[in-house]
């Protein structure tokens, strides 16, 4: 009979072997002994588990095996946000890239970069302690997701404990996905079955992890290649490049057309490398990413609101086909702006099933020169949004019709108006039942207040019956009135229900974002709640105020200011406050050495670039504007600073060479 320590020490060995055979196997691509051997070790494993489960480890290689279904998915914080890409499309944008990096950093002379291939997967998150796998998560919206820690432990490619030793904690990041011969032989088995299709594979990765029964993603060929870490202090190395050798030895599959570039131009070589060999690939990718390759220089770069400067996504030309184009639609957003929406005979493009797309405004149908019943070229931009490219007039019988804009808004008969340097068409009233669903639907989006379980559907039927008018309205809704909607009952009412009180507890900048105030987004937002603290503050300042706050410019100060002295808005925000509504208290920043002070930048800087010296002042605690005023403690003057320099002496503002306020800075 064997005893609990040498059950330990059996254990223990053929975890070990296990997890190397599973190693050369997944990651390798190199397996060592047969599938009948490697079976024979794992349902030893599995009897000597049974017989001492208080032997079971977390990185035992049972644990990959699906357990008992999630009743769902709970959130999970990034230490790091998970940010996303910005986009490229060109050769020239790639250079504009680097044109933007020595902007930022003039004082660096060359710079390198790690370009890789953008497979079309899911992101996620995977967190080792002292070696062990504890927890993965999806990118969700960036700051959180969801926590798929027991669908990650069924696939293969993924080390349930690292093969060298890494104390403390570990954030790694990377890519989901099935590969094109595992998507077909899947959809094929859907089919035969009766299920639907997926559409692509990076749909099909996505509905595999987040099955809240784990013993369906283990069914699913999922792959995994690394491509990153959440914080470069948790590793031994000091750029990208190195970066991977070293994931690689702690036992992660890493993506063999990773290329180290010692320029732009080499990069931009690999994109038109990977671009040619795009089709032959066993995956499908859409693009390569692009990253500067220094750990040092990319933490200077720092990161924007959404994506970091030092990273940028190149993507490859869009699929494109041809369809007929059988209609326009003309919709009404919620600031009133009229989009007419193409509706094409049903075309197949990229594994994803286009029926509608964007025609952009008035400019571009009569630029096009855009008839109904054309045969049109159609394209997914960057992979993604379907649009119509043009007209192919060789097609023509005669048959076709122009396309015309309408005169008057289709939702509510008001005349439109086009305001001179503008190309969007525009129903002015404010009243506009169109425009209030449409700020309804976003008020309760992920982008708005994000309300649990009313849905843009749900609000639309709302609204249809007339128990749904405007915003405050959503807050004297019963739970009467949703159990009744078509497909709700008492339980998913009493849920929405709460969420909508729920809701009444949020920031002030979320909430300003979710009124969707015409130019005004999540980041503009943020700005707007740090300079004022408070809606009142806010709602009473003028467009001179706006203009003080760093990052705002002429044409957000007059959407605001129209915004906040139309009476039809305070009103609204009288019914909101009333309603209930408390903001928590508004995120500070870190206090520092120019905590509470405000300084103004001009002419030309030699120390710095201005992003640079605005981020550095910031970082101190310190405030950026980009008007001058009363309320402007430093002007910081470079070479040439022309007139801003002699009014800020009639001010009385401090002035400061770029010398001094270095001083400042370092000092600080």
């Amino acid at each position: 009979m064997t005893s609990e320590n040498e059950a330990r020490q059996r254990l223990a060995t053929l975890r070990r072997q296990l997890h190397h055979h599973a190693y050369q196997y997944y990651v390798l691509d190199n397996p060592l002994i047969s599938d009948g051997e490697y079976d024979r070790l794992f349902q030893e494993l599995l009897a000597l588990e049974e017989e001492f489960p208080q032997l079971v480890t977390a990185d035992s290689p049972s644990q990959r095996v699906g357990s008992l279904p999630l009743e769902g998915f709970s959130s999970v914080a990034h230490s790091h946000p998970m940010l996303s890409l910005e986009n490229s499309f060109s050769d020239d944008d790639l250079r504009a890239f680097e044109d933007k990096l020595r902007r930022f950093l003039p004082d660096v002379t060359t710079f390198t970069y790690v370009a890789e291939p953008k497979l079309d997967g899911l992101a996620v998150e995977l967190i080792y302690q002292e070696g062990v796998l504890v927890q993965a998560a999806t990118r969700g919206d960036g700051r959180s997701g969801e926590d798929i820690t027991a669908n990650i432990r069924t696939i293969g490619a993924i080390p349930l404990s690292l093969q060298n030793a890494h104390a403390g904690r570990l954030e790694v990041r990377g890519e989901v996905f099935l590969s094109s011969a595992d998507f077909n032989r899947l959809n094929r088995q859907r089919g035969e079955a009766g299920d639907p299709l997926f559409a692509n594979p990076r749909n099909a990765a996505a509905g595999s992890l987040r099955q809240l029964d784990s013993r369906l993603t283990a069914r699913r060929p999922l792959d995994f290649f690394a491509y990153g870490v959440s914080d470069p202090d948790q590793v031994p190395v000091r750029c990208q490049s190195e970066l991977f050798h070293h994931l690689a030895a702690l036992g992660f599959k890493i993506n063999p057309l990773i290329k180290r570039c010692d320029d732009i131009e080499a990069v931009i070589t690999h994109y038109h490398h990977l671009s040619s060999m795009r089709t032959q690939l066993p995956y499908e990718i859409d693009g390569m990413v692009v990253k500067v390759d220094d750990f040092e220089l990319q933490g200077r770069l720092g990161n924007k609101a959404r994506s970091p400067r030092w990273a940028i996504a190149a993507k490859f030309p869009a699929s494109q086909g041809t369809t007929i184009l059988r209609d326009v639609e003309f919709q009404v957003g919620r600031t009133g702006a009229i989009t007419p929406v193409a509706i094409l005979e049903p075309l197949a493009i990229a594994g994803v099933v286009v029926s509608r797309a964007t025609l952009h405004n008035e400019d571009d149908i009569t630029r096009k020169d855009l008839r109904r019943g054309d045969t049109v070229l159609i394209q997914r931009a960057g992979d993604v949004i379907p649009e119509v490219v043009k007209p192919v007039p060789e097609q023509r019988d005669g048959s076709e019709t122009p396309v015309r804009m309408p005169t008057t808004c289709p939702a509510c008969a008001t005349a439109l108006v086009r305001k001179e340097g503008e190309a969007v068409l525009r129903c002015p009233n404010t009243a506009c039942p169109a425009q209030k669903l449409r700020s309804l639907c976003h008020f309760v989006s992920k982008a708005g207040l994000d309300i649990d379980g009313l849905g843009s559907k749900a609000v639309e039927k709302l609204f249809s019956k007339g128990l749904l008018e405007d915003i405050p309205g959503l807050y004297s809704l019963k739970k009467a009135d949703l159990a009744a909607l078509e497909g709700w009952g008492e339980k998913s009412a009493a849920k929405a229900t709460r969420a909508i009180e729920k809701s009444k507890k949020t920031s002030l900048a979320r909430f300003l974002a979710a009124l969707g105030i015409r130019h005004i987004g999540e980041v503009t937002a943020g700005l707007l709640a740090e300079y004022f603290q408070n809606l009142e503050h806010l709602s009473a300042a003028s467009m001179d105020d706006f203009l003080h706050v760093e990052g705002i410019g002429s044409q957000m100060a007059e959407s605001l200011a129209l915004y906040f002295a139309d009476p039809a808005t305070r009103d609204l925000l009288k019914r909101l406050m009333e309603a209930g509504f408390e903001f928590s208290e508004p995120t500070q920043r870190d206090a520092g050495a120019l905590q509470g002070t405000t300084f103004l930048f001009t002419g030309k800087l030699q120390l710095f670039s201005r992003s640079e010296a605005k981020e550095r002042v910031k970082a101190a605690g310190g405030r950026v504007t980009s008007s001058l005023g009363k309320k402007v403690d430093y002007l910081v003057c470079g070479d040439k600073p022309g007139s801003k320099l002699n009014k800020a002496l009639e001010l009385g503002i401090t002035i400061l060479e770029e010398q001094q306020f270095q001083a400042m800075l370092n000092s600080s």
